[in-house]
């Protein structure tokens, strides 16, 4: 992982209260789809760094693209950034998908609402895949999604798409897979990890948490597993060092 001053590059809102950043970074060839970074405030009393995901890496232009919803006044200051500023960050973080396992295998890529963005940079390193993304109402990223794949889309509000959840477009559709990598709220990774074992494939997900050091040393984002660790023998994991991506049966979902 490196710690520097990236420099903003452009940010621009996609959706409401949703906003897309692009950085110059020197470590995005290092980059590995599913993992995240953090951003640091300039405010004094704003101690701990926001993690947020990584949407897109290019290591040709050394750039990374975040796109992160508002969520709290860390976020809120990062919404006002413009072209030329600089912010402190430190990445890649965390684990990501096994993209280079599955390079060649059917891949159902699955996304709810903020989880959705971290899939468009799986997608770019898989041969074969479908997206399934649910959305409350209004909608973003889909002309990125749509550029890579099939997109099956579901709104709470039936505006688009099937209404329901995720779950519900991916049967009514039929979309058939050898793999799921996954990434949203608890409630649909819990639901996926039911559904890949009543169809018997394997489903990787991806924990949302709230996070403090983002390195695996305060253990504040700490999950519980099905197994127990091999070093401290208890059903716990960090989300941060040895997530943020997991194989759904080795994670506690409820």
């Amino acid at each position: 992982m490196i710690k520097e001053l990236a420099t903003v590059l452009s940010q621009e809102s996609i959706a409401a209260g949703i906003y897309s950043l692009v950085l110059k970074v020197s470590f995005a060839e290092d980059v590995i789809p599913g993992q995240f970074v953090s951003l640091y405030s300039k405010d004094a009393s704003r101690l701990l760094p926001r993690p947020i995901s990584i949407c897109e890496s290019s290591a040709e232009e050394g750039t990374i693209r975040l796109v992160y919803r508002i969520a709290g006044a860390g976020t809120s200051e990062f919404s006002k950034l413009i072209a030329g500023e600089k912010i402190e960050v430190l990445g890649p973080l965390g684990n990501g998908f096994p993209v280079k396992e599955y390079a060649e295998s059917r891949v159902l890529l699955v996304g709810g609402g903020i989880g959705i963005p971290p899939l468009l940079s799986c997608a770019r390193k898989l041969t074969e895949k479908t997206f399934a993304v649910g959305y409350r109402s209004e909608t973003y990223l889909l002309a990125d999604l749509e550029s890579e794949a099939t997109v099956h889309v579901a709104t709470e509000d039936g505006s688009l798409g099937t209404p329901g959840n995720v779950l519900d477009a991916i049967k009514a559709d039929g979309v058939k897979a050898d793999v799921i990598f996954s990434c949203g709220p608890k409630p649909m990774l819990r639901a996926l990890k039911a559904y890949a074992a009543e169809v018997g494939i394997p489903c990787y997900v991806s924990m949302e948490e709230r996070m403090a050091c983002g390195i695996g040393a305060c253990l504040a984002c700490v999950c519980k597993t099905t197994g127990i660790d091999g070093h401290s023998h208890v059903h716990n994991t960090r989300i941060c060092k040895d997530g943020p991506v997991f194989l759904a049966e080795e994670v506690d979902l409820t």
